[in-house]
């Protein structure tokens, strides 16, 4: 019996040992889950998009929908445990022969995007970022190596820790490393979009206006291709008014451009457009309305075009990095109509808005009164830096945003766009420096700022780097004025934020205006050669680099403490007493500050020396009182077209003589900047030129005819008419414009546009008032005052003139006078020159002329039919402080009045003032 015993147990002892080996191996394992079906979101208007997470369609920009679940068969329990069995194989070798330990787990299939690597998705479909074609990423195994405890680093983080660990091991399955870029190119494609155009309401700063949404969205949607591919772009406008979009910085045909009125007619409303042309480069664009002034209101988005990945000059680190496009931009609660008659009417309700008024109470509280003085005396009003006041300010559409899928160690490229209407923005970064890699979509060598300006319409690509875990960081877009910011948050966890810019010095600003005026208007940059915006002569309002607003200023030119400087400033300010270096922020601080010398090319961008070269030079003038803007003070309607003849290089020698910057941007080409990089010299197609800067750059004419616009993208100055026209000689007839010089005249229209003002003043003891209708140079006004009894009579005059010269200054004009007062029988005035002037009844018709003298005092000389002859002399809105304005005038006819008005809305004043024919009065004055 024992012998039988010893049998069975030798017999089933070997099988009880596999069993408890299955069951250990068992333990390890995971139940596979039963087979559950894939959720896919698509679009209502492309459904043939399936994407397996939410999101706005690649193709329209609308938001994606769930698909109904269809039904999968069942999987067999004999095929899950086959898969189960094969997913895991335990190979064990001698430890004490070297050999370690290791499991290896077999890969699942993963579909990426060539372009955003980051990407890995569980089915085929389009990236949810560019919409590009997934493709099957390489199948690669991953393989886990178990060291002892004992033998790990100490300084290994967390993250890495984790990734060695058995129970993270499926993390590692979910997100499998980056793979190298496949070399491989998609063929081109024809890419379609289609854009919906409609009014919309917002809310941005807790009123409810109107805006324009495309795709029901503001900014529009991103669009994004690849270089080769062919875009196809359909316009569906749906508002009651015209409109157009222009694909800022693309090389494609003259008739795609969307100009109206220059390379198309518009699009009418209610109706559809196709754009087509093939995608002939890569880079960072943008695209926006340029009809009327719709870019202020949401027409602005971005124009995405990817690298191939066979392109030689793809750079590793750079091109391969997830990349986030930003729009910025801005909102004001005011119609841009009204804004842009507000501009040329002169109001300062923008300042007051911002507390930049500049007022003679503050001068003086501040120590400045002397400054303020001589600002007046060179005819100028208070010192600006953007020229309008804005609600909030955006960035993709709102005023913060958060990227939290970024880690610690992350790098991401941002292809940021200045889609505002007038604003440039400071960029600065909690995270450290900004490396920017691309400028107007053409790549340039890296380089690191601490900030740097982006001007309206420009764009740079800049790599950020996320330093720390559980910590987000902000991206800091302030704009230029420092009235407010927008933030984009990078990171996930507490929020790090960086040091707001600080206010600016505006009457350091206006001791610096005074010294570089020249009494005739012309700016005067003391031998100082300034150029590519390596000196910036706003920087002696800037605190950071300067020190901060001392406390009773001395009002003394230029003047700094040099105590007080920041930024490693302190050791610096010596170079103060350097001209070349008063302006030059990178030479008075440690904060490095981005210019345009510092770009180069990391290709030659060299033109041919074979081609003839011809020269344009070209001023850029303007009259900020009066809010016209030019080349050469001629504005666009006043112009002939530029020829040029395809082969040939234009160089063109840009000189600012005004007060303002000027972002000049070149239609369907890219210039060459000139800045001491030789054939590397930089590619772009806007060039920001300061106040007294001279920028030069080049370009072939490449294209194949047309008429390309020129000009400054500042919104509001554009539609001034600051631009030119540059046209191919011989070029073909456009299709699209079927009646040139219809088209012409509804183009000049825009800067001969006529802007109204009007105002009352409601007083106890009449009506006094004023209307003007006034152009680029020609002026209508009527005045009135209209007593309440006879005694007090009734009069009005109207002037009808032209304004001469750069600065305008001077206007000669035809008027007509009309009065009524009765003052008893026969009762005569004399004026100063002995002459009798009844003002009984009198209508007489004039000559005469305005002349703008120092102190912003308005002398006028008049001649009447009657041979009578009449002085003048009036100062208007004299800033007593901050809303408190004042009115002076008088005469040889003996006249004269003293008014204040203390500014309440942007509508209305109270008002109190002392007229010589009507005596005192007070009440509230009407504006529009």
């Amino acid at each position: 019996m024992k012998n039988i015993l010893r049998i069975v147990v030798f017999i089933m002892l070997p099988v009880l040992i596999q069993a408890q080996d299955m069951k250990t191996m068992d333990m390890d394992k995971k139940p596979v889950k039963e087979a559950e079906e894939d959720i896919t979101y698509t679009c209502t208007m492309h459904p043939e998009i399936h994407l397996p997470k939410p999101g706005k369609c690649p193709k329209c920009g609308m938001a994606l929908v769930k698909e109904k679940p269809k039904a999968s068969a069942p999987v067999k329990k004999a095929t899950a445990e086959k898969a189960k069995s094969s997913a895991i194989q335990k190979v064990e070798t001698d430890k004490t022969q070297g050999v370690k330990n290791t499991e290896k787990i077999n890969s699942q299939i993963f579909y990426t995007c060539v372009m955003h690597l980051e990407i890995h998705s569980p089915k085929p479909g389009k990236c949810p970022k560019c919409g590009m074609g997934l493709v099957k990423e390489k199948t690669k195994t991953t393989t886990t190596v178990k060291k002892p405890a004992a033998e790990k680093p100490a300084a290994e983080n967390d993250k890495t820790n984790k990734s060695h660990d058995m129970k993270n091991m499926e993390k590692i399955i979910a997100n499998p490393p980056v793979k190298k870029r496949v070399i491989k190119d998609e063929p081109p494609k024809v890419v379609r979009y289609d854009l919906y155009v409609r009014d919309t309401v917002v809310n941005f700063s807790g009123k409810s206006k109107r805006a324009i949404a495309v795709n029901g969205q503001i900014p529009m949607p991103t669009l994004t291709f690849t270089e080769g591919d062919t875009a196809e772009i359909y316009v569906h406008n749906e508002l009651d008014e015209e409109t157009s979009l222009h694909w800022h910085g693309l090389f494609l045909p003259n008739k795609e451009d969307g100009v109206p009125n220059l390379t198309q007619m518009p699009i009418k409303p209610h109706s559809t457009y196709k754009y087509s042309f093939p995608i002939r480069q890569h880079g960072t664009h943008w695209y926006h309305s340029h009809s009327g002034l719709q870019e202020q209101i949401g027409m602005y988005g971005s124009f995405v075009m990817n690298k191939r990945n066979s392109d030689p000059n793809f750079r590793e680190g750079i091109d391969d990095l997830p990349t986030i496009p930003i729009v910025l931009s801005e909102w004001t609660d005011i119609k841009p109509e009204n804004v842009h008659r507000m501009l040329h009417n002169a109001s300062d309700w923008f300042a007051i808005k911002k507390g930049t008024t500049q007022s003679y109470g503050e001068a003086i509280q501040q120590g400045y009164f002397k400054t303020k003085v001589i600002n007046e005396w060179k005819r100028m009003n208070a010192m600006d830096v953007s020229d309008v006041y804005y609600e909030k300010f955006l960035i993709n559409g709102k005023n913060e945003n958060q990227l939290s899928q970024f880690k610690a160690g992350d790098r991401v490229r941002l292809r940021v766009s200045n889609g505002g209407a007038s604003s440039n923005f400071w960029l600065t970064y909690a995270g450290g420096r900004i490396t920017v890699v691309a400028s107007d979509g053409n790549d340039v060598e890296p380089v690191e700022v601490d900030r740097l300006l982006i001007a309206v319409s420009e764009t740079y690509d800049v790599i950020l780097a996320i330093p720390a875990e559980n910590t987000s960081y902000e991206f800091l877009a302030t704009p230029e004025d420092r009235t407010k910011s927008t933030s984009l948050y990078i990171g996930n966890g507490v929020k790090q934020l960086i040091s707001p810019l600080p206010k600016l010095k505006y009457f350091e600003g206006m001791q610096m205006m005074n010294d570089m005026m020249k009494m005739n208007g012309d700016l005067n940059d003391m031998g100082m050669k300034m150029s590519l915006n390596q000196m910036d002569m706003n920087t002696v309002m800037y605190p950071e680099i300067t020190g901060p607003q001392k406390s009773g200023g001395t009002d003394m030119p230029m003047d700094m403490n040099k105590e007080e400087t920041k930024g490693g400033a302190a050791d610096k300010t010596h170079d103060m007493n350097n001209m070349e270096n008063k302006y030059n922020a990178n030479a008075l601080a440690d904060i490095v500050t981005l210019n345009y010398a510092m770009l180069k090319s990391p290709t030659s961008t060299a033109l041919s020396k074979d081609a003839s070269v011809r020269e344009l030079k070209f001023e850029l003038t303007g009259n900020m009182n009066r809010y016209v803007w030019s080349l050469d003070n001629r504005v666009v309607s006043e112009s002939d077209k530029i020829l040029i003849k395809k082969g040939e290089i234009l160089r063109i020698v840009l000189h600012n003589n005004s007060m303002m910057r000027h972002p000049m941007h070149l239609h369907g080409h890219d210039f060459r900047v000139i800045n001491g990089q030789g054939d590397f010299a930089p590619l772009k197609n806007i060039i920001d030129i300061m106040p007294m800067e001279t920028d030069t750059i080049e370009f072939a004419a490449s294209e194949d005819g047309g008429d390309w616009f020129f000009h400054c993208h500042i919104l509001y100055h554009m539609m001034s008419g600051m631009g030119r026209v540059f046209s191919y000689e011989n070029s073909p007839t456009n299709p699209e414009i079927p009646n040139p010089k219809l088209a012409q005249r509804k183009l000049f229209a825009d800067d001969r546009k006529f802007h109204f003002m009007a105002e009352n003043d409601f007083a106890t003891n009449g009506n006094d008032g004023e209307a003007m209708y006034q152009s680029t140079r020609w002026s209508i006004g009527t005045e009135w005052r209209l007593g309440y009894n006879d005694m007090h009579g009734y009069e009005t005059e109207t002037h009808i003139g032209r304004y001469i010269g750069k600065m305008q200054w001077l206007m000669p004009f035809v008027g007509f006078d009309w009065r009524y007062r009765k003052m008893g029988e026969d009762v005569q005035e004399r004026n100063l020159f002995g002459q009798n002037n009844t003002k009984d009844k009198r209508a007489v018709a004039s000559l005469g002329v305005n002349y703008t003298l120092p102190m912003l005092i308005v002398a006028q000389a008049e001649v009447f039919t009657d041979g009578k002859v009449r002085l003048q002399f009036e100062r208007k809105d004299i800033p007593v402080s901050k809303r408190l304005r004042m009115n002076l005038m008088w005469n040889t006819d003996k006249e004269y009045m003293a008014g204040l008005r203390y500014i309440i809305t942007r509508w209305g004043s109270l008002s109190s003032h002392y007229d010589s024919d009507m005596g005192f009065g007070a009440g509230f004055i009407l504006n529009y």
